[in-house]
């Protein structure tokens, strides 16, 4: 006897239909932009922040190389607190993504203020200090992303979860490749109507502060996951291994 056929799957939906609906959910549209707008104010101090230090506070260029070294070192140090904040500790403020997204774009947008200032104050300036916080606070709406994008993801359905992630990941390399290129443009353009090379650098700086604190109005409107909570014997649990290291 003639072997049955299998019944056929469900058709799957063009590509084009599935991004439509993807683009039409205004979470998903929220998060994109988000994700767009804080990458590019990310991304666009990257290659002006080491010819800035040697041009205004006369380091070498080995001394502002290690400045790199030092921002991705406070990237590393913001999501490793956050993420032992968030998993060991939780509750509705520190176990909060949108709060953290928040706080980390706000407080990266401070930093570049500062270091704004800090080049019309001179090489009295801690710009290591702030490079370096910046980097943390960087690593601390990084982390929180991240995991609002991964719970983001599957809202809605199931099929449309790859979709998803494919626009948020267009967006971020998007905005991660037009950042740097913008931002040693506008300082060329800046100091074309500037006196003085610090005061593009500065203004530079500040419009990409001004897109962090954009960012940050934006996150507060995502719908973030909700706060974590974790069980009382657990907290303490994690926080007597935290003050009570064992080797």
């Amino acid at each position: 006897a003639p072997a049955r056929a299998e019944p056929a799957g469900p058709a799957k939906a063009p590509f084009r239909t599935v991004l439509a609906k993807v683009w039409a959910e205004p979470a998903s549209r929220r998060f994109t932009v988000f994700i767009f707008v804080a990458m590019l104010a990310y991304s666009a101090q990257e290659l002006i922040l080491e010819p800035f230090a040697g041009l205004v506070f006369a380091m070498t260029p080995g001394t502002t190389t290690k400045l790199a070294g030092l921002q991705h070192g406070g990237v590393l140090a913001g999501m490793l607190m956050v993420a032992g904040l968030i998993m060991g500790v939780g509750g509705p403020w520190l176990g909060s993504l949108k709060l953290w997204t928040a706080l980390g774009c706000a407080g990266s947008g401070a930093m570049l203020a500062g270091i704004a200032a800090g080049g019309l104050v001179g090489p009295d300036f801690p710009l290591r200090a702030a490079v370096f916080g910046l980097g943390l606070f960087n690593g601390v709406f990084a982390v929180a992303a991240i995991g609002s994008m991964m719970a983001l993801a599957g809202a809605g359905g199931e099929a449309e979860r790859g979709t998803r992630m494919g626009v948020w990941g267009a967006a971020q390399g998007v905005a991660f490749g037009a950042g740097g290129f913008l931002g040693t443009v506008a300082v060329d353009l800046a100091r074309l109507v500037t006196p003085e090379a610090v005061q593009a650098y500065a203004a530079v700086f500040l419009a990409e502060a001004l897109l962090f604190v954009l960012a940050t109005v934006i996150a507060l409107r995502i719908e973030h996951a909700g706060a974590t909570r974790v069980p009382r014997g657990q907290r303490e649990r994690t926080l007597k291994l935290q003050l009570e290291p064992r080797f």
